[in-house]
C-alpha cells in the first residue's frame, strides 16, 4: 500500500466498529517514577471504613479517591515526567477475563488507567427499553447488551479498579459509528443529543440496582455524577457536537479526536476542555504512521477483520508491541508529551494485540521518570503547571527535544527551543 493510500485508509478507519469483537465484547499511576498507585484488592474496605448510600444505593461516597498521586508543580529547569496513559473503551467485564488481567497488571507496574464505561454495561438485556438513543428507536445499539452474569461482574470490577485508583470516565452508550450503512453515526449528533446521551449513560450507572433487582452486589463506592470528567466518543465521531455540552458540564477534559501529533496537549472549547487525542505513531516497516489504539492497529493488519491469517499472528504482535515502544521512545527521549493508548478488552486475532500492549506498559514502566497514569491524573498535573511553562512545552515538535537541554529550556532564564529536533520524527499518518 502506498503511503497516501494508507494514510486515507487510517482518517476512514478511526476506532472500533460494532462488527468486530466477540459476541459479549465490548466493540466499543505511576510507573517507575513516583508517585506509585498500589492496586486494592478485590475485598478492600471502602476508603474512609463506611459508605453513604446515595440515591437508590446503586452508588455511595465513600469519601476521597483512594491511591491517588499529589500533583506538583515543575520545579524551575527540571524535565517533565513521562507520561503514559492506558485507556479502555466499553470496559465491560466478559467472560474472557481481560478486565481482571490488566488491574492485575495495573497493580504490578504501579500504574492507573483510565476506564470508559459504556452505560448499558450496566444495564440489562431486558431493560434496553429504558434506552433511548439519539435519532434512533428504543433499545436501539451497535454493541450487545451483557448478560445479567456479565453486568454484575462488571459493577463489581469497575467498583475494584476505582478502589484501585483507577479512573471511571464514560464510552456513552448504543456506539453509532458514522461509518454505519446508513450513515447515522453520532457524528450528526448535536449538543442536545449529547446531554441526552450521557444523562442515560449517568442514569444507568447509577440506577443499576433498581434496573437489575441485583441484592447480591455492593454499590459502587464512588458518586459517579462527580467523578465523571471526561470520556471517548464511539468511533472516536462526533466531539464537534459534543465539545459544548461536555463544557456545559464542567468535564475536564475529551480523548475522542483522532490521529492528532505528540505533543504537549491544550484546551479547546474556548479553553475550558483539555483536548487528549489518540495519537499518529510510527508503525515498523510501514512508510505511514498508524492510530495509538488495537483496533487501528488490527485494521491494517487483517483489513478490519479479527480472525485473520493465524500464520501472521507472531508478526502482527511483534509490529504492534513495536508500534507502541516506538511511539512511546519518541516522545521520552524527545518533547516528552503525553503518551496516549486507546484499547477493548477483546480477543482480536488470537488476543495478540492485548499481549502487545501488557509487553509494551512493561518496557515503559521500567524506565526512569515514566508515570502511567489517568487522565485525571494528567489534568491534575496540568493545571498545577505555570502557563508560561506549558506553553514553552508546546513549542516543542514531534520528537523534538530542547537543543540547550532542559535545564536550560525550563529554567528561569529559559527560552523556547527553536533549534531542529534532536530525535528523529516519522511522517504523520493522519
Amino acid at each position: 500500500m502506498s503511503a497516501g493510500a494508507a494514510t486515507a485508509a487510517l482518517g476512514a478507519i478511526t476506532a472500533c466498529g460494532s462488527s468486530h469483537g466477540t459476541s459479549n465484547t465490548a466493540a466499543t499511576g505511576a510507573g517507575s517514577g513516583s508517585p506509585s498507585t498500589p492496586a486494592a484488592g478485590p475485598g478492600s474496605p471502602t476508603p474512609s471504613g463506611k459508605a453513604v448510600p446515595i440515591g437508590d444505593g446503586s452508588t455511595s461516597d465513600t469519601g476521597p479517591q483512594p491511591n491517588q498521586p499529589k500533583a506538583e508543580k515543575l520545579k524551575p529547569g527540571e524535565r517533565p515526567p513521562q507520561f503514559v496513559v492506558f485507556s479502555w473503551d466499553g470496559a465491560g467485564a466478559t467472560d474472557d477475563g481481560q478486565f481482571a488481567r490488566f488491574l492485575k497488571l495495573a497493580e504490578d507496574h504501579k500504574a492507573a488507567f483510565t476506564f470508559f464505561l459504556s452505560g448499558i454495561y450496566t444495564l440489562p438485556a431486558g431493560k434496553k427499553d429504558l434506552y433511548h438513543p439519539p435519532q434512533h428507536s428504543v433499545g436501539a445499539s451497535d454493541i450487545p447488551y451483557l448478560s445479567d452474569g456479565a453486568v454484575k461482574n462488571t459493577i463489581k470490577l469497575i467498583s475494584q479498579a476505582w478502589l484501585a485508583g483507577h479512573e471511571i470516565g464514560t464510552h456513552f452508550n448504543g456506539h453509532f459509528c458514522s461509518t454505519r450503512s446508513d450513515g447515522n453515526g453520532v457524528n450528526r449528533w448535536s449538543p442536545d443529543d449529547w446531554q441526552s446521551e450521557i444523562d442515560q449513560a449517568v442514569s444507568f450507572v447509577t440506577q443499576w440496582k433498581t434496573n437489575t433487582g441485583f441484592t447480591d452486589v455492593p454499590p459502587l463506592p464512588f458518586d459517579y455524577r462527580k467523578e465523571l470528567i471526561g470520556g471517548r466518543t464511539p468511533c472516536l465521531d462526533g466531539q464537534k457536537g459534543l465539545l459544548p455540552t461536555a463544557a456545559k458540564l464542567g468535564w475536564k477534559y475529551d480523548a475522542s479526536s483522532p490521529g492528532e501529533k505528540q505533543i504537549w496537549p491544550q484546551k479547546v472549547q474556548d479553553g475550558k476542555v483539555w483536548n487528549f487525542p489518540l495519537q499518529s505513531i510510527p508503525f515498523p516497516g510501514k512508510p505511514f504512521e498508524v492510530l495509538s489504539m488495537d483496533y487501528n492497529i488490527m485494521a491494517n493488519q487483517s483489513n478490519g477483520n479479527p480472525k485473520g491469517d493465524q500464520s501472521r499472528f507472531a508478526e502482527w504482535r511483534t509490529q504492534a508491541t513495536g508500534s507502541y515502544v516506538a511511539g512511546f521512545n519518541r516522545a521520552y527521549n524527545g518533547n516528552r508529551a503525553p503518551f496516549f493508548v486507546g484499547n477493548h478488552f477483546e480477543q482480536w486475532n488470537g488476543g495478540i494485540y492485548m499481549d502487545a500492549v501488557e509487553e509494551a506498559l512493561k518496557t515503559m514502566a521500567g524506565q526512569p521518570e515514566v508515570r502511567l497514569v489517568s487522565f485525571r491524573q494528567l489534568v491534575e498535573w496540568l493545571e498545577v503547571q505555570d502557563e508560561s511553562t506549558l506553553r514553552k512545552l508546546r513549542t516543542l515538535g514531534i520528537g523534538q527535544a530542547p537543543s540547550g537541554g532542559w535545564e536550560n529550556f525550563l529554567g528561569a532564564a529559559g527560552a523556547p527551543a527553536s533549534a531542529p529536533a534532536s530525535g528523529s520524527a516519522s511522517p504523520s499518518g493522519h
